[in-house]
């Protein structure tokens, strides 16, 4: 089976045109060689590639004849990805909705001046303990 067949099939992508243009960017490689959405896979195989931020990598166990159901996926392949991977992942979207929430766009000057206000009280509330 073909490689963007393959992760299509396993649900790792939505598309199979999204494969293929992970692989025309170098992102999916099959046993360490950077691989073409062509590439024949077959089991034991092992698949790496870049999606989300992270580096997966995943090994063939099986070929389905189809596209699966999500319940039937562990059948087919089995993930050898670290947990500190997906954990990293979690930290990075925490750390961006520490900053500003989704949506809200830059700052406003009212924004600005409450910022530098809120810098200004504890800078002073310091300096009375000391």
């Amino acid at each position: 089976m073909r490689i963007d067949k393959f992760l299509w099939c396993v649900r790792y992508y939505k598309t199979r045109n999204m494969v293929t243009e992970a692989c025309k960017k170098n992102q999916v490689t099959v046993n360490g060689h950077v691989a073409k959405a062509s590439k024949e896979v077959f089991p034991t195989d092992v698949i790496t590639f870049r999606k989300d931020q992270i580096t997966q990598t995943i090994t063939v166990l099986d070929i389905p004849e189809s596209r699966l159901g999500a319940k039937l996926v562990d059948m087919y392949r089995s993930n050898d990805t670290p947990a500190e991977v997906y954990q990293h992942l979690e930290l990075l979207k925490l750390s961006k909705e520490h900053y500003r929430k989704n949506g809200t766009g830059r700052p406003t000057k009212k924004d600005r001046r409450d910022i530098d206000e809120f810098g200004n009280v504890v800078a002073t509330d310091e300096e009375e303990y000391l």
